[in-house]
């Protein structure tokens, strides 16, 4: 038997902003690569629109290695070089992204063997300094901090694309190749050094909230996933992050193209009306946040009522959605869509929260390796929901000739998953307020 003499401060709000910063410049850089070269491939290179699609999966599928960096940043003294190595390869991959881009104007071989090796490494990359961020914040947050962590971290992330997009597309007008190159270069390039001014010294600073007892032996990466895959608490956690990451992801490419068929909303409508539904998942994740920190220590359950209520009312805005495809032009859309933002924001954060938390309660496997279990998974939704939920549209629009039903049946998929993560969630126990308690006592 162990004993831990001390339990460490928690790290303080401004040392998670700086840690949202890392975030943010994950954000911002994978950004480039997602939604900005995608544009370009298809628009001003007439690309065929599969090809930046199956780029974006691939960089998911290459994600699956979350565990082992995370296990590996687990028997390393320190996850901050493991965040440092990760963002450079992934602000690599970004550049070497462009010149792929760049080389697709003459649909050369090379352009596509390029592609696929930067959206590797882009993959391997946020691979890497994402779970790594992750642990080290599961590590240096307090339970009851988590949720606000939660919320702070990942409306920075959401600031980061923003800021990103808006900047690289203000600095792209006029389009040219040149333009593309500096200005991705640039936002990469800062994006990077502003992370790595935001990490200096902070791991030091701040030491772990409970730290385990280092071990002679500690175990392979094979004996620890078998460890976390042991444990029924970690295995239904991950059942429930990929069920509800999938049903999450699934309306991606779809709720646009509603808006547009069913609503008679132009290009213009239809991108505000995205911009309404983040708005509505900032509230949501401010709201969750906010509410998991304030309450932590007079709710044991918190959590978790946070996250049954985020699921619960995703999937009654889901099925509104529904409804609104045979209503029409009277239903009211934008506050149906600005209700799902809320409600997927609410889940959200309190899912990271409990993943922050369930993080730091393995024996013998680090915070690394199970935050690169959840991460895998994660990913694995990612990448096949906004595929599936394209493709079931398409393949009902063209079996039935016409659109209300295609719509109406993936939105009701959706909300069947959430109502089915939701389940799940009742289930796993999430991180209550006297975790460090016990850790003291073991």
């Amino acid at each position: 038997m162990s004993s831990l003499a001390t339990i460490s401060p928690s790290i303080s709000w401004f040392g998670i902003f700086r840690l949202g910063t890392v975030q943010a410049s994950i954000g911002a850089i994978v950004m480039l690569a997602t939604s900005l070269l995608n544009r370009v491939m298809v628009v001003e290179y007439a690309v065929a629109a599969a090809i930046p699609a199956a780029l974006v999966g691939w960089h998911y599928a290459v994600q699956l290695s979350r565990p082992l960096w995370g296990h590996s940043s687990d028997r390393s003294p320190r996850r901050t070089p493991w965040i440092v190595s990760g963002l450079g390869i992934l602000a690599l991959g970004a550049i070497l992204a462009v010149d792929a881009t760049i080389l697709m104007a003459n649909l050369g071989l090379s352009a596509f063997l390029l592609a696929i090796i930067a959206f590797s490494m882009i993959g391997i990359g946020v691979g890497i300094s994402g779970t790594a961020l992750l642990a080290l914040l599961a590590s240096r947050v307090s339970v009851e901090r988590k949720p606000a962590a939660a919320a702070i971290s990942w409306t920075m992330m959401i600031a980061g694309i923003v800021i990103s997009a808006g900047i690289s597309g203000a600095w792209l007008d006029p389009f040219s190749e040149a333009r593309l190159a500096i200005t991705c270069s640039m936002v990469a390039l800062v994006a990077f050094i502003l992370a790595m001014v935001a990490l200096h010294g902070l791991e030091e600073k701040f030491p772990a909230v409970a730290p385990k007892p280092r071990r002679n032996d500690p175990p392979d990466f094979k004996a620890a996933l078998k460890e976390i895959w042991r444990e029924k608490e970690a295995r239904r956690f991950t059942y429930f992050v990929f069920i509800s990451m999938l049903a999450y992801s699934m309306q991606d490419l779809i709720m646009e193209p509603f808006a547009g068929f069913l609503f008679n909303m132009t290009p213009g409508e239809t991108t505000q009306l995205a911009g309404l539904q983040h708005g509505g998942i900032l509230v949501g994740m401010l709201v969750s946040g906010l509410g998991g920190s304030l309450y932590a220590k007079r709710f044991g359950q918190n959590l978790k009522l946070w996250i049954i209520l985020g699921c619960m009312g995703s999937a009654i805005m889901l099925t509104g959605l529904s409804v609104a495809a045979s209503a029409g032009l009277g239903w009211p859309i934008r506050a149906n869509i600005f209700g799902l933002g809320v409600a997927n924001g609410i889940f959200a954060v309190a899912a990271v929260s409990a993943m922050l938390g369930l993080a730091s309660k393995g024996q013998a496997s680090g915070e690394g390796a199970r935050m690169g279990v959840w991460g895998a998974s994660q990913a694995i939704a990612f990448g096949i929901g906004g595929f599936a939920g394209a493709v079931i549209v398409d393949l009902l629009r063209s079996l039935m000739g016409e659109d209300i039903t295609a719509f109406q049946v993936v939105f009701a998929i959706e909300a069947a998953m959430f109502i089915l993560a939701a389940w799940v969630a009742t289930g796993t126990a999430m991180a209550r307020p006297h975790i460090q308690k016990e850790a003291m006592e073991s």
